[in-house]
């Protein structure tokens, strides 16, 4: 790759700049790091501007459950591509019959224009095949899938009113009683982005690769650091460009997808004491309780010898005329 030496600043968000060779040295050492791998980032110029572009790593941080769409956009409902398919927890036969899963499987869920583009295909068992670069899945939690188990081969009736209330996600049918679950927190999925789209766009992508119905505005990107920052970012921010400066390392910081009211940022100075214990805690609060004692007695001090000073000569000016 060419790291390029024109130099200029580069927006990485609101009146915040970085000159384009201090980002091409943090791109170098991203792409470094990810020798090899599809996380590496590409760079060009157009029209004078530089764009990186390239896969983004985020993370199911949510605590509340999502709801996903019932049906993919002009899209129609199709049976499953074989006889065996994923549907509220439980495995079809060859003859209709319902066999007892041995595990729960996760569900991959695939890209729209991925599937009509031909770049994954759907294999005998329903799960999609994608290309490696792109490995998009949300992973569910165990508790939130209902599992129905029948102990007879169901009739064309029955198949057509369940097909009725299914919905397809790229050739994935699903329940629609399991629509609404909640993604495994800390599993990690990606989307294809660039360095010009601000945080709401990439919400919006990332919402609509898995047909997710919730509003964007429920949401929001955070930077969480293993030591206990969580710093979120705004608006005007560029994640893609967050990402390069934070390093490539995603044992040090990730970025997570997480619910706007169910977060607080925590700073740098605060994130260092969260990992002690109480005891050392209480006394640090003792430590600065005493400071904030001494501190008080310097200012009271200083100030009464002022108040002194003031009263004296106030006393020497109202003297004066009386001894006239």
């Amino acid at each position: 790759m060419d790291y390029g030496s024109c130099e200029y600043l580069v927006p990485c968000g609101k009146d915040k700049y970085i000159s384009k060779n201090e980002l091409l040295l943090h791109l170098k050492t991203y792409n470094i790091y990810y020798e090899g791998q599809n996380l590496q980032l590409r760079h060009r110029e157009e029209e004078g501007e530089l764009i990186v572009e390239g896969l983004l790593n985020i993370s199911w941080g949510l605590r509340r459950p999502i709801r996903l769409q019932m049906q993919d956009d002009n899209q129609r409902i199709r049976p499953p591509p074989s006889s065996s398919s994923w549907h509220s927890g439980c495995n079809l036969g060859a003859h209709g019959l319902v066999l007892k899963p041995s595990t729960l499987p996760d569900i991959q869920v695939t890209d729209v224009d991925a599937t009509m583009n031909t770049e994954g295909t759907i294999s005998s068992t329903g799960a999609a095949r994608l290309q490696p670069e792109e490995p998009p899945q949300l992973l569910r939690t165990r508790s939130d899938v209902g599992v129905r188990r029948r102990g007879s081969a169901r009739t064309p009736s029955e198949q057509r009113r369940i097909r009725r209330h299914r919905f397809s996600i790229n050739g994935h049918f699903y329940n629609h009683k399991t629509s609404v679950f909640t993604p495994a927190y800390g599993s990690i999925t990606n989307v294809r982005i660039n360095s010009t789209m601000t945080t709401p766009q990439v919400l919006k992508l990332l919402l609509n690769k898995f047909k997710i119905e919730n509003s964007a505005e429920e949401f929001a990107l955070y930077i969480v650091h293993t030591s206990g920052e969580k710093q979120k970012l705004r608006a005007t921010d560029y994640p893609l460009i967050a990402r390069i400066l934070q390093g490539p390392c995603e044992q040090v910081s990730k970025v997570f997808l997480m619910e706007k009211d169910q977060v607080e940022e925590v700073t740098y100075d605060v994130a260092q004491y969260i990992k002690f214990e109480m005891p050392v805690l209480r006394s640090f609060i003792q430590k600065l309780e005493e400071e904030e004692d001494r501190e008080v007695k310097k200012l009271m001090h200083k100030y009464s010898i002022l108040r002194l000073m003031i009263e004296q000569r106030l006393e020497e000016i109202s003297e004066g005329p009386a001894r006239l």
